[in-house]
């Protein structure tokens, strides 16, 4: 097992997080340090508009904080679903703070709406890290190989899998996946999971993992242009990311999403649901990998349903022409039907 250290690379010794250790106690604790930090600056900007995107818990605290100080908010990727972590109660809390709101599909933006949204407030502009991924110039397979220090095969397969935060036992669903992980033979090259409650003891078993297979190698911290890098050179991604719903459909790149982490969410056709069993995990895996399932994608396409690649266009062009902050502040609930 290599944990890398690649040259250009910001490494980091532990799992990068606000607060040390990895509980639901910790997770708290960091909203509470956040909100008093974000008091402090966001008291001293006063910004027109606090532009927040997507689900995780620690928007929460400069979510709070500009509420208390009046400053209008923009929510990007409300809407969506993922019934197996605690993101998806923060997502629907943030989409009731904010004033504005920039939605990745055209469901997301309905569901909105029907959260009692006005209309006005709620546009559908697509996910804003398709465009990062189509416009930005990603290294080459030989470049991608001198950063990360190994030569990659043609069976790689990225695993980004995270703990299951709205499970009482985050890791329940981890036995099952690193069980069918010890009967795969194709190379692998994991990313560290977020800091949830339980990330340590994922992070302990993909090294303890790696340390058993010359082919697996552990990266800490990839830049995001590296990682969509390898994803366009791997063969699989395996895991239960959101990378995996939302941007491997714009890359044509097989996936296997296992367990109810992501459980909800708008699926392209690359996409492989499978349940948080070992012998169902492998079998998806196979599925995946065989010719035929890529061929079948890169004939008849795929279409990504989180956008196609001009969000902050859209998101840009909104913001240009905001109402006074007055009108953004005072929300209307839309009447009963």
């Amino acid at each position: 097992m290599e944990q890398i250290r690649a040259e250009g690379f910001k490494v980091h010794e532990t799992v990068p997080c606000l607060a040390p250790g990895d509980t639901d106690t910790d997770m708290a604790r960091t909203i509470g340090h956040a909100v008093l930090g974000f008091t402090d600056v966001l008291e001293r900007l006063r910004p027109d508009l606090l532009l927040l995107i997507a689900d995780r818990y620690e928007l929460l605290a400069p979510a709070s904080v500009a509420l208390a100080l009046r400053i209008p908010m923009a929510h990007i990727e409300g809407g969506e679903i993922s019934e197996g972590a605690i993101d998806d109660a923060v997502r629907n809390a943030l989409t009731k703070l904010a004033h504005l709101h920039f939605t990745p599909t055209e469901k997301a933006r309905r569901r909105v709406v029907a959260m009692g949204e006005e209309p006005w407030r709620v546009h559908r502009t697509g996910a804003p890290s398709l465009d990062h991924l189509q416009k930005s110039a990603l290294p080459g397979r030989g470049e991608l190989q001198d950063m990360l220090g190994i030569e990659l095969k043609p069976d790689l397969i990225v695993v980004a899998y995270h703990p299951v935060t709205l499970s009482r036992d985050t890791l329940s669903e981890a036995d099952a996946f690193y069980a069918a992980l010890e009967k795969l033979p194709q190379q692998m090259i994991f990313c560290f999971p977020n800091a949830d409650a339980g990330s340590q003891a994922l992070i302990k078993r993909s090294e303890e993992f790696c340390d058993r297979r010359e082919n697996a190698h552990v990266y800490v911290n990839l830049p995001h242009l590296a990682f969509w890098a390898l994803l366009r050179e791997a063969a699989l991604m395996l895991g239960n990311s959101s990378s995996g719903i939302m941007e491997t459909p714009a890359l044509a790149l097989p996936t296997v999403n296992v367990g109810m982490r992501q459980a909800g969410r708008e699926r392209a056709a690359n996409i492989i649901d499978v349940q948080a069993d070992a012998t169902e995990i492998v079998s998806a895996t196979q599925r995946a990998l065989a010719p035929d399932f890529r061929d079948r994608l890169k004939k008849d396409g795929v279409r990504n349903p989180y956008g196609d690649g001009h969000a902050a266009e859209r998101i840009a062009e909104v913001i240009s022409d905001l109402p006074p902050a007055e009108v953004l502040l005072r929300k209307r609930a839309m009447p009963l039907v």
